[in-house]
């Protein structure tokens, strides 16, 4: 496996762990659509959370966040969708960024809910 793949893997273990902690329940990981993968919709306070966690190594002039741009949230927003009427879900939805940045062995974690709302 690349190590970039390795890397992102790492930085959804690390945001699932987070959420759990949250109290976020984790439905499912990775789950893909068309040319969409979403990578972690979990459950919490009766929605249903679509959730892109975003990493980077180091603390730069970029955020991880800025990298959900309006292709990608369109195709998230599909997949949603699909995901969403496949299983029958009837809770509203929220899309979320986890935005991670990993210092040596230390990630620092932002957490943007409901970030299509807060995102241009």
């Amino acid at each position: 496996m690349a190590e970039h793949n390795e890397f992102g893997k790492e930085a959804e273990k690390y945001a699932e762990s987070y959420l759990k902690e949250k109290g976020y329940g984790i439905v499912a990981k990775n789950w893909f659509f068309n040319k969409a993968e979403i990578d972690i919709i979990a459950k919490f306070q009766n929605q249903i959370i679509i959730v892109e966690v975003k990493a980077l190594h180091s603390d730069g002039l970029t955020n991880p966040e800025d990298a959900v741009n309006s292709k990608k949230r369109k195709l998230l927003i599909m997949a949603a969708d699909e995901y969403i009427q496949q299983n029958n879900i009837v809770l509203e939805a929220r899309f979320d960024i986890i935005s991670m940045v990993k210092t040596g062995t230390k990630w620092k974690i932002s957490h943007l809910e409901d970030a299509y709302n807060s995102v241009n």
